[in-house]
């Protein structure tokens, strides 16, 4: 298998790097090839935050700025992109950049080996929010950082450091000039100028220029049309999907998998978009879960808590909502929302595509009905009716950046005091995500009331025969199951204090 060069920007000069496996990690490259040393290797499963760096793609007129863990992103997957790493911020006269000085200031590091992950979370968030005008709370602050883990220093200085940056004097990036540059980083389709899109299309989506054309040999297909995606497909069905690289990062980090030949979704156009209808929104499966979270909570604003804990904003910026889906672990959290919100997945090849229910995709552990030649497309999500009430439960070890024990959501609408409809998903629970059928028949025309909600409590810890791993028990999970049913039947009656949505910690002022 060839590797292609693979071209971006950064520190303001083009770099080009030739003869790049296809599964070797960002992170790999900039300490190795690049001597980038300032770039850590902490967890090396995107979980601890210490081997920021921040990425940037065109959207109209402007860059936008993405904060991603560089130890399980595949570095052919940035080809095209600007990047940042820690080493880039300060000024050439050596001044500090004000996600630099403001740790210093704020006393935000002890060893310092979290340190670089820290500054490089703080630059994303001074370009997405200073730069722009807007200010950051500690609340913002202590979201877009959940990513990154710091073992000795605490965390009230680096929060405090998040928001004295607006305090200094302003540094802004010259995003005329990366705008200039960056269509210079990725091949054009046969050699000739890139192709840009309508400015109407630049309005919708980021640029993504057109793919240079794919030969058999070619270790790292990344396709830009779904035509070009589905064309792929069907001529090299043995290659590794990746869309984002969340989950088959670590399989070459942790596993240690090697994969001969990868192709990329990302950069499909047409499935970077996510799509309003009348009665649903269309998820592309490339959409990263940032934006594919933001679209739900911009219909939901209920699920805002539940979209934040899924991970760490840099696995929000670069895992995507179809990766996860078409992963089908038991233990993914974006699954059992979209099974209760009765989502479907729309599947396609070169001649035809299909639709179906979002549970019945699965088939087993990891398994699922696709077709050697077949790519999940689109995540179809019906649109909230006006009297639903829904309520999505995370229960982990740690509140932020964990994964699961146990997630369950529901979502009910009534007619009266009877329950009109109900659709209840769950994870953790089974070998794949799945629908809670027994639970729902059990309430479906019943009234809605304490008895009923226990019964369906009692019915939910009979209905899954759940494993006692790592995280939780078989026993705790089935009664963790029971108790969220009846947190759901407090909250439906408008009881508040039973959760940490409502609970708001107030700071103390010398």
């Amino acid at each position: 298998m060839e590797a292609k060069t693979i071209r971006f920007f950064r520190s303001g000069e083009l770099v080009s790097l030739t003869n790049v496996a296809p599964d070797r990690t960002l992170l790999e490259v900039l300490r190795e090839d690049l001597a980038c040393t300032g770039t850590k290797e902490g967890c090396g499963e995107g979980d601890c935050g210490a081997c920021t760096v921040v990425v940037a793609e065109p959207r109209g007129d402007a860059l936008e700025y993405r904060a991603i863990n560089s130890c399980i992103r595949l570095a052919h997957s940035i080809d095209g992109m600007a990047l940042w790493t820690v080493e880039d911020l300060a000024a050439a006269d050596g001044t500090l950049h004000p996600a630099q000085e403001a740790m210093v200031q704020c006393h935000g590091s002890q060893c310092g080996f979290c340190t670089p992950g820290f500054v490089m979370s703080l630059f994303g968030m001074y370009q997405n929010h200073v730069c722009q005008g807007r200010p950051i709370s500690r609340e913002l602050a202590q979201e877009e950082l959940s990513g990154n883990l710091c073992r000795c220093t605490g965390y009230r200085p680096i929060l405090d450091a998040a928001r004295r940056m607006a305090e200094l004097p302003r540094v802004a990036v010259d995003e005329a000039a990366v705008l200039r540059l960056l269509p210079q980083t990725r091949h054009s389709r046969e050699g000739g100028d890139p192709v840009l899109p309508s400015a109407a299309e630049e309005r919708r989506q980021p640029w993504i220029p057109a793919s240079a054309g794919m030969t058999e040999g070619e270790a790292y297909l990344a396709p830009g049309t779904l035509q070009e995606l589905l064309a792929a497909r069907a001529a090299f069905p043995q290659a590794q999907i990746v869309a984002g690289c969340t989950d088959v990062g670590l399989w070459i980090t942790k596993q240690h998998r090697r994969f001969d030949q990868l192709l990329d979704v990302t950069r499909v156009r047409e499935l970077r978009r996510i799509e309003d209808y009348e009665n649903h929104i269309a998820i592309g499966a490339a959409a990263t879960l940032t934006d594919a979270f933001a679209a739900l909570v911009a219909q939901r604003p209920q699920l805002k808590t539940f979209a934040n804990r899924f991970a760490g904003l840099p696995v929000r910026n670069a895992g995507t909502l179809g990766g996860n889906v078409a992963n089908g672990s038991p233990i993914g959290d974006s699954m059992p929302l979209l099974i209760a919100l009765g989502a479907q997945v729309v599947l396609m090849k070169r001649d035809g595509h299909r639709h179906l229910p979002l549970e019945a995709f699965y088939t087993g552990y990891r398994r699922n009905v696709l077709a050697p030649d077949e790519v999940l497309a689109w995540i179809l999500v019906p649109k909230p009716r006006p009297d639903e009430f829904l309520r999505a439960y995370k229960v982990s070890r740690r509140f932020d950046d964990d994964i699961s024990a146990v997630c369950l959501v529901v979502r009910m609408e009534l007619e009266g005091d009877r329950v009109k409809d109900v659709a209840i998903g769950a994870g953790g629970v089974a070998a794949t995500p799945v629908r809670a059928t027994q639970a729902e028949a059990f309430l479906a025309g019943r009234a809605w009331n304490a008895d009923s909600a226990l019964q369906a409590g009692d019915i939910l810890r009979s209905e899954f025969q759940p494993i006692s791993d790592m995280r939780a028990g078989a026993d705790y999970r089935r009664t963790v199951l029971g108790n969220l049913m009846q947190r759901f039947w407090r909250e439906s009656q408008g009881e508040t204090a039973i959760n940490l949505e409502q609970f708001t910690l107030r700071e103390l002022t010398p």
